[in-house]
């Protein structure tokens, strides 16, 4: 069979709602609705829960709306790594250009909505957020500099600060930590995957610090960015969303975050190899329940307040 009749009937395969939806990016999504909740439910003020639901599920659209446009952007880059070969536009069940129309018009109903349910403050910042992740990380910081992770992560840590605008119609040192502990987690995380798939990254010319500065100099960043991570999480521990629950949590995942990275750092390329990449498997399998585990203490803490046990006293 020719490639031409291949591609034939890849292309003439109808899609489903799974594959419609898998453009979305569930797994990130999921990341975006539990740190928007919390943002919203550690707030002050209180919201109406019909006004609640109706925000989470648009701030889910809007992000969801990114993961679409990421994957049309990125649909060549996509078809060359082994990670990614299997989403829907490489694997020829989604089109490019079904992506494109599916993420700009969930992008526009997301923030329309979210304005008319909530308020202005929050539309705002959720339109900020797509606008960053598709225009200034997808299409440009990814495929031109090896800090393409670090400026590009902050796209996603705007959801805990548009939940809790949705809340109090403004931002506060509370919401710009809950930002900072997602956007200085994000280096680590993304790095420490890197270091056991360089190849992925070299092969789709994507200028991931691996690639361009190899992987001894991103042993370094890691830690370096871990130590930083550690600050950021113990300082929201002392605002007024914090508390013994959260400080007890926080202290004890930063500790093995940093030994972690420590035992990253240390190790030599001959050495990872040796042992198929052991620490830097188990650093990034810490990375991935790390911030579900502070914001879930952070809600165990906001769920105490209602009953004078939460927070500092």
């Amino acid at each position: 069979m020719s490639d031409a009749s291949i591609q034939s009937n890849t292309d003439s395969r109808e899609a489903g709602f799974g594959d419609y939806f898998a453009l979305l990016k569930p797994r990130v999504m999921s990341l975006v609705v539990f740190t928007a909740l919390v943002g919203l439910l550690a707030a002050p003020v209180g919201v109406n829960p019909v006004v609640g639901l109706a925000s989470i599920l648009f701030i889910a659209v809007g992000g969801g709306a990114s993961g679409a446009l990421n994957m049309w952007w990125d649909a060549d880059i996509d078809r060359k790594m082994r990670r990614t070969q299997s989403r829907p536009i490489p694997s020829g069940k989604v089109t490019e250009g079904e992506a494109f129309a599916i993420g700009m018009t969930l992008s526009a109903m997301a923030v329309v909505m979210l304005g008319l349910a909530a308020n202005l403050v929050a539309a705002a910042l959720l339109a900020f957020t797509i606008f960053f992740y598709v225009v200034i990380y997808t299409m440009w910081l990814k495929r031109w500099t090896p800090q393409n992770i670090v400026i590009g992560g902050a796209a996603g840590a705007f959801p805990p600060m548009i939940g809790w605008a949705v809340a109090t119609g403004g931002v506060s040192i509370e919401s710009v930590l809950m930002f900072a502990l997602t956007f200085a987690w994000t280096p680590p995380h993304f790095w420490a995957l890197a270091l056991f798939t360089k190849g992925d990254y070299a092969n789709a010319g994507v200028p991931m610090l691996t690639v361009t500065h190899g992987r001894k100099a991103t042993r370094a960043h890691i830690l370096g960015y871990s130590l930083v991570l550690a600050v950021v999480a113990i300082a929201l521990g002392l605002t007024s969303i914090g508390g013994p629950v959260y400080m007890a949590i926080a202290l004890i995942l930063n500790g093995l975050f940093i030994k972690g990275a420590w035992d990253v750092f240390r190790r030599d390329d001959a050495a990872s190899d040796a042992d198929t990449h052991t620490a830097e498997r188990g650093l990034f399998k810490l990375s991935l329940a790390y911030l579900f585990l502070h914001y879930g203490a952070l809600l165990i803490e906001a769920s105490l307040k209602p009953f004078g046990l939460g927070g500092w006293g």
